[in-house]
């Protein structure tokens, strides 16, 4: 691994997360005291202010694209796939695993996880695996490959590591740290004052109860509040929080699509909770997407008030998208052939009511693309809802097209 490359190996890097979590300094000292608010990102603003908005291919994408204020990738996808560092590689119980990273061109390297079956060549239909949000940023994709993440897979994936699984049902399977998580985190070695308030807070809580934190647990506390402060920099640089999480994602969409034994073709997208909100922009966004799945993350936005607005990160509350329509509207303008959305009945995060109403707008679209299913359970992706996903993407990604192939440069 080169220098100053990041860990992505699944072991949580804990450089620039000291137990102190920095010192907070008076708000009376002089300007030069301060500490940076976007730790790791300075090189943020210059990247979004040279860069035009990104170029979708009709204009309800357009539309989108302009809310969240998405900068462009990369427009030659080569520029990134270039970058493509393999780090590690392995294959066990029949799935190659590769460890990958590249460069967006600001903030750290993105660090991510290529996974297929073993000794097949393709090609073969393409998945991004899109990690939820959960509150921990500290890692990011590791949640869905790694099994030292087996805490978390066990409480929202059913007890899978769910990329290793998904390749295993035939896919080749990218799942890549996004703006924010994991390799993508900010550095709050020294965080900016109202972070750091908030987290001295949590650690005089953690100390009354006897609790020693985790370096993992102190960054995970600091990025929760610190989420507000990068929403707030989004803004004032002309995009979004989820923009700039679109922006990730779009170009490791990019870098999917040009990897070896990857039908350009077929290929989908997949996520849970936060995951599956990024799923309905990408769709949105990109025409690349051919079917994706939403799992636990669709209801109206009339439902969230008063009472779920908290519930919910700035992934989902981009101050004026919903200009643009309800919630899923926005997933039924993607051009994808098939969409399929998963709802949790008992979902602690959204109401029934919400979500009904929610199925009943895209049930109504007329297109014939939308297919709905609803489980018994709260907010987790379980085996059953994961088997249904997969069977729902092998039947609209298989066989490839022809037209379509050809139109991607496969033969």
């Amino acid at each position: 691994m080169n220098p100053g490359t990041p860990d992505i190996t699944g072991t949580q890097d804990t450089a620039g997360i000291p137990d102190s979590l920095g010192t907070l300094d008076s708000p009376g000292a002089g300007p030069e005291r301060r500490p940076s608010t976007i730790g790791g990102y300075e090189d943020w603003p210059s990247y979004v202010g040279t860069r035009r908005r990104h170029i979708a291919e009709t204009s309800a994408g357009q539309e989108l694209a302009d809310a969240l204020g998405v900068p462009a990738a990369p427009a030659d996808p080569a520029a990134v796939r270039d970058s493509v560092v393999l780090e590690s590689e392995e294959t066990h119980d029949g799935v190659t695993t590769s460890r990958v990273s590249w460069q967006l061109g600001f903030g750290p390297r993105t660090g991510a996880w290529f996974v297929r079956p073993a000794g097949r060549t393709g090609p073969l239909p393409g998945v991004l695996a899109l990690h939820c949000h959960a509150g921990i940023k500290s890692g990011g994709a590791d949640r869905l490959v790694d099994p030292r993440a087996a805490d978390l897979q066990q409480r929202l994936y059913g007890g899978r590591p769910f990329a290793i699984w998904l390749a295993a049902q035939g896919f080749a399977v990218l799942a890549h740290d996004t703006f924010s998580w994991g390799s993508r985190r900010f550095d709050l070695g020294t965080p900016p004052w109202r972070t750091a308030a908030v987290v001295e807070g949590r650690k005089a809580l953690w100390r009354e109860a006897g609790v020693v934190p985790s370096a993992a647990e102190l960054y995970d506390a600091a990025a929760a509040a610190h989420e507000d402060t990068v929403a707030k920099a989004s803004g004032l640089l002309g995009t979004s929080f989820a923009g700039m999480v679109a922006h990730d994602d779009l170009a490791a969409l990019k870098v999917l699509a040009g990897l070896p034994g990857v039908d350009a073709g077929r290929l989908g997208s997949i996520g849970f909770s936060g995951g599956g909100g990024r799923s309905v922009m990408l769709a949105a966004l990109s025409p690349l997407i051919r079917s994706f799945v939403v799992t636990c993350m669709m209801t109206t936005y009339r439902s969230l008030v008063p009472a779920y607005l908290d519930a919910h990160s700035w992934l989902l509350q981009t101050p004026g998208l919903s200009r643009l329509g309800d919630f899923p509207e926005l997933a039924a303008r993607s051009t994808a052939d098939r969409f399929l959305v998963q709802y949790a009945l008992a979902d602690e995060l959204f109401p029934e009511d919400g979500m009904r109403d929610a199925d009943a707008i895209l049930g109504a679209s007329g297109t014939g693309r939308y297919t709905g299913s609803f489980w018994p359970g709260g907010h987790a992706f379980t085996t059953d809802m994961q088997d249904e996903a997969a069977a729902f993407l092998q039947q609209h990604l298989s066989p490839a097209p022809l037209a379509s192939a050809r139109q991607n440069g496969q033969s």
